[in-house]
Order: structure tokens, then C-alpha cells, then sequence
């Protein structure tokens, strides 16, 4: 298995987005591109969505600008569709607002007697693919639920207010009525 960097070596920092993909090699900026580890993105009972049938949205917001990497959201994504099927099942429709279009790299460096002979250090540094992260902006929402009823909307702000923990930075929780 694979060990992650510490969250702080990427998500406040300023970050050009190298993103484009192309099928032709040679004008790709990233040569291989990780998989997304956010399995869905829209979860519930959307139908009754569209229907009009929920009359609150509860979001959570960023307040800073920061890179949320893909694994911290599919974390927050997976412990409140899991709260939200136990506690509320079928009342509620729940949406990831950000994609992790951002290609995080690393320029990874040996440690150790006589490593520094193997290694070229900062001469042809732009870094191997490590993981993808979403960069948010102030404002910008990064959950969404709507539901309907002031238990679930007491339910589904202390669930949102739970996973505030794992994303970086400082974000909010939003109430509108629709």
C-alpha cells in the first residue's frame, strides 16, 4: 500500500492546474492520469428531487481557497450517505458539488547514506502522479442535501457539521428554503 502525503503539503497552496489530457501523447501535460476515487456523485431519492417534493437545502460551503483531494471527499462522501441511509432513508437527495479535475504530483526524494549520487534533485523536478483534488474557491459549495421536515434538517446539519473535520480549511453550513 501506497502512503499518502500529509494533507498540508497541498491544500492551501497555490496550484497552476495541469489537467489537460489528450489522446495524442505529445500534447498532454500529464502523461498518465490517476483514476478518481469519488465513486458517485449524486445519491438518494432524486426523483422526488426533481418532483419539487423537498423544501429545504442544506449545503456545506468552503470560506477559504483550498485543494480538497479526492479521497477526503469520498470519505465525507461515504460517512454521511451512510448516516443518511440509516437515519432518514429515502427522505433526502444528496449531491458532491466539486470534481477532482486537479492532477497533484511529487517530486519524490531518497533518503540515506549515498542517495544523494542516485538522485537528480530539483533539475527535472515536475513530480510523478500521486492523486486528483478539487480546487475550491470561497463560496462555492461542496455538499448539497435537500430534504424536508425540521428533524431531518436538525439530522442532516449535525451530520454535514461531523464531517467538516476531514475537508481542509474552514467551511460553513448553509440552510435556504425553497
Amino acid at each position: 500500500m501506497v502512503s499518502l502525503r500529509k494533507a498540508g503539503a497541498y491544500s492551501k497552496r497555490y496550484a497552476r492546474p495541469y489537467t489537460r489530457v489528450s489522446k495524442k501523447k505529445s500534447k498532454s501535460f500529464i502523461k498518465t492520469v490517476p483514476q478518481k476515487k469519488i465513486v458517485k456523485f449524486n445519491m438518494g431519492n432524486q426523483k422526488a428531487s426533481n418532483e419539487g417534493k423537498f423544501d429545504t437545502e442544506i449545503s456545506l460551503v468552503s470560506q477559504e481557497k483550498v485543494q480538497m483531494r479526492d479521497n477526503a471527499i469520498e470519505a465525507c462522501r461515504q460517512a454521511i450517505t451512510r448516516q443518511l441511509d440509516k437515519q432518514i432513508p429515502g427522505q433526502f437527495y444528496f449531491e458532491v458539488k466539486v470534481h477532482p479535475h486537479h492532477i497533484l504530483r511529487e517530486n519524490k526524494m531518497l533518503t540515506g547514506a549515498g542517495s544523494d549520487r542516485m538522485q537528480t534533485g530539483m533539475q527535472k523536478s515536475f513530480g510523478k502522479t500521486i492523486g486528483r483534488a478539487a480546487m475550491v474557491n470561497p463560496g462555492q459549495q461542496v455538499f448539497r442535501v435537500e430534504t424536508s421536515g425540521d428533524k431531518q434538517i436538525r439530522l442532516v446539519k449535525g451530520i454535514l457539521g461531523s464531517v467538516k473535520s476531514k475537508l481542509p480549511g474552514k467551511s460553513k453550513i448553509l440552510e435556504v428554503k425553497q
